[in-house]
Formats: C-alpha cells, structure tokens, sequence
C-alpha cells in the first residue's frame, strides 16, 4: 500500500509541468548560471559551490514548495477526505508523500549531479557523498514538515501564493543564491538560523570540502523539522 500510494504521489508530481519547471528546469537553469556568470559572488571553486545551493533549493521546491502546494489544492478538492474514507491510515498518507518527495528530490539530484559535472564539477570523496546523501534525506523531511504545515492549515490560493513567496525569499537572501557570508551583519544573524542556510552550508561542506558538515547546521534542520512537524499535527486539515 504505501508503495502504491508513494507511486502514485511521485507520477502526479512528475506529471505537473508547473512542478517541473520549479523542481528541474528553474534550479539547472540558475545551476549554469551560477556556474559560469559573475553576477552573483560564488566561492571558488564556483561549480562545487554552485552545485551545493543548488541541491538546496532542489530540496527546498520539492519537499517545502511543491509539497505545501499539492496539499492545499488536495484538501481544496476533497482529495484529503475521499483517501481517508478508504482503508488507507492515515499515517500511509502522510509517509505516503515523504517517500514521492523523497524520490522526486532523487530525480532532481540526478540531474542537477549530470549537469554540474558537465560544467567542470568534481565528486567528492566518498565520505562527502554519503554525508550530502544524508543532508538531503535530512532536509527533505525537515522542508516537508513545514511543507505539510502550511499546506495543511490555508486555503489553496494562499498557500500557493505564500509558498511562492518564500521560496523567492529563500532563494534570494535565505543563504541560497546570496552566501550567508555576503549579507550585512544583522540579516546574516537571522539567515543564519534559516533551514535553507542551514542546509546551503552543511551541503557545501560534503560536496565542496568532501567532509561532514557543522554541528549547528544539523541542529537547526533537526530544530526546524521537529517544530513543524509537531505543529503540523495539530493544524493540518482534511478540508
């Protein structure tokens, strides 16, 4: 059953062409941009750094993004209620969407992996693989939380309103695309305490200097996904 239901979930996603542009075409797109284009200041080597946020926010469309939104427009439909009704539990539902968010975000890895070594990219050692492997199923389940948090307590058209808005946050000054590093003393502080940074940073850690990433960075993908996934019990709604 819960094979079925993860099935399921991933080939809707994969279907959505609004899902691939955010979860493949946006992330490879800037991924190149990133990797060969000034603009933005990017630590050297540029490709590994690059590579690094962009599995970020590979992670962050996928798990916190395109999750909020699917929730909010299947309770919105009364999706949510007809699968309750049947004898599926409702904790198959809901590890139902972890494991399609977790095998949409291995697509997008994939991808993004292939393209980055097609830009000059070098995989790390093995021991910053498993730790990148790790700190993506990590923050893939803490984006999901508060993917489910606010997919499970607003209607639809808000939901897919604010999630857009805070992934263009998080990308801009979330410690994605602007290192923390970059930002004035204040905003660093705050950012600094953000999952998307969190995860930016641990990532570069594995896949740029090939070993495990800070301590703190963990606790605060830990911190962030305990919160909202308890918080997301008590809010979240079939309707």
């Amino acid at each position: 059953m819960l094979l079925a239901q993860a099935r399921t979930e991933t080939v809707l996603t994969l279907r959505n062409g609004e899902q691939i542009l955010l979860t493949v075409l946006i992330p490879v797109a800037l991924l190149v941009a990133m990797s060969l284009m000034d603009v933005i200041p990017v630590p050297e080597p540029r490709v590994g750094s690059a590579t690094a946020r962009i599995l970020a926010l590979a992670v962050i469309s996928s798990a916190f993004t395109g999750q909020a939104i699917a929730l909010g427009f299947d309770r919105r439909y009364g999706v949510l209620k007809r699968l309750a009704a049947t004898a599926l539990p409702r904790w198959l539902l809901v590890t139902g969407r972890v494991v399609a968010a977790l095998a949409v975000v291995a697509v997008q890895v994939v991808i993004i992996a292939a393209v980055a070594l097609l830009l000059g990219w070098r995989l790390p050692p093995v021991g910053g693989v498993l730790w990148a492997v790790a700190l993506i199923v990590l923050g893939t389940l803490s984006f999901g939380a508060l993917g489910v948090l606010l997919g499970g307590a607003l209607r639809a058209e808000i939901v897919l309103a604010l999630a857009n808005i805070v992934w263009f946050v998080l990308l801009l000054i979330g410690g994605v695309a602007l290192g923390v590093e970059t930002l004035p003393a204040a905003l660093a502080a705050v950012v600094d305490a953000l999952p998307s940074a969190a995860l930016a940073l641990a990532l570069h850690d594995a896949v740029v200097e090939g070993g495990a990433p800070e301590p703190r960075h963990l606790v605060v993908l830990v911190v962030w996904g305990v919160v909202a996934g308890a918080l997301a019990v008590k809010t979240t709604r079939l309707a």
